[in-house]
């Protein structure tokens, strides 16, 4: 059944496209994740909460939407904004028997606290708990309602280890629960963690970002790793990003790691420099320093430093700058047809 239905959504500031129009569905059980930039993130939540016109486009929630009935639109969702307060004079406790109250739920404190890991903190006052403890606090207050959608944002940015784990489990119980999820996040390596399918929100619209997992094929005795590398692959926890050429900015290799850049994120790859360079070379690929690889369509200008140094400013966000060496300097002037 579907729970969040999102139709012809579109964004434009004066000339310039923040997102072209998308549509988008949740289903039950199903936990979707947009990768996105901070502005394209802060428009996007103001109009799920209809703070910001949806243009044309349509909302709906289990079929309402936000100008035919604000009440039902609301019951049926959940928001966790990354910068949301809490009462600092109060403890643990208190604020769980709070939500319990005001949302009428049935749920077992007891049990929140364990899935939150604050059972021996529940008596301390939230202004003496970290950051991260807070952020668990506000994960909690959420299992005290009972939506058809959960929306959160940035869930995992700057806490501990113990609370990403925490909010795994979160997720996995609302899953199970039959709920929708859906994650807002400018953090890929988040976004792939945490759900089945992860969509990129840009000036080119929404694109799905292609993964697969892993799977082993037991023959006999013999238990072997099947993965099918259609494009460049790249594997964040037990989840394998596969990314088209043109989308990828460079490639460095560090202390044996070679690392796929793709809008300023760094993303570990297998394969070593050397493969990779005879891979993309026919998609314009040009390995610049023993180090690196550039995709020389993102170029933008050649620097040079002095008579033995050079830089290569890519086009992206950041404007990277990739070191170019003195032997790959002549080289690239005859393919550019310089002299």
């Amino acid at each position: 059944m579907v729970i969040l239905s999102i139709r012809n959504l579109e964004i434009h500031h004066g000339d310039t496209v923040l997102f072209p129009a998308f549509d988008l569905t949740i289903d039950e059980n199903e936990i979707i994740a947009i990768y996105s930039s901070l502005n394209v993130r802060n428009i996007l939540l103001k109009m799920l909460i209809g703070k910001s016109s949806t243009l044309g486009g349509e909302i709906l929630v289990k079929g309402w939407a936000f100008s035919k009935d604000k009440k039902m639109y609301f019951s049926q969702m959940s928001f966790l904004f990354f910068d949301e307060g809490l009462y600092e004079r109060l403890t643990i406790m208190d604020h769980f028997k709070f939500y319990k109250d005001i949302n009428e739920s049935n749920q077992s404190i007891d049990q929140i606290l364990k899935l939150t890991h604050l059972e021996t903190k529940k008596k301390i006052k939230i202004r003496n708990l970290s950051s991260s403890e807070k952020r668990r606090v506000l994960f909690a207050r959420m299992l005290f309602q009972n939506p058809a959608l959960y929306i959160f944002e940035e869930p995992e940015l700057n806490v501990d280890v113990e609370t990403k784990r925490v909010f795994l489990n979160i997720i996995e119980k609302l899953q199970h629960d039959g709920k929708g999820v859906l994650v807002l996040t400018g953090n890929m390596e988040s976004a792939i963690t945490v759900a089945d399918q992860v969509y990129r929100l840009d000036e080119n619209g929404l694109q799905a970002i292609e993964m697969e997992t892993e799977k082993k094929v037991v023959t006999g005795e013999v238990e072997t790793e099947v993965i099918q590398f259609n494009k460049i692959p790249t594997k964040v926890n037990e989840k394998i990003i596969l990314f088209d050429p043109p989308e990828i900015d460079y490639i460095e290799s560090y202390d044996g790691q070679s690392n796929v850049y793709v809008k300023g994120e760094a993303f570990p790859t297998n394969f070593t420099l050397n493969h990779l360079e005879e891979r993309l070379q026919p998609y314009g690929f040009f390995r610049c320093h023993r180090s690196y690889i550039v995709n020389l369509q993102k170029v933008r200008e050649v620097i040079t430093w002095t008579r033995n140094s050079y830089s290569l400013v890519l086009d992206d966000e950041l404007k990277s700058s990739i070191p170019l060496s003195k032997a790959k300097m002549a080289q690239l002037k005859d393919m550019l047809g310089l002299k």
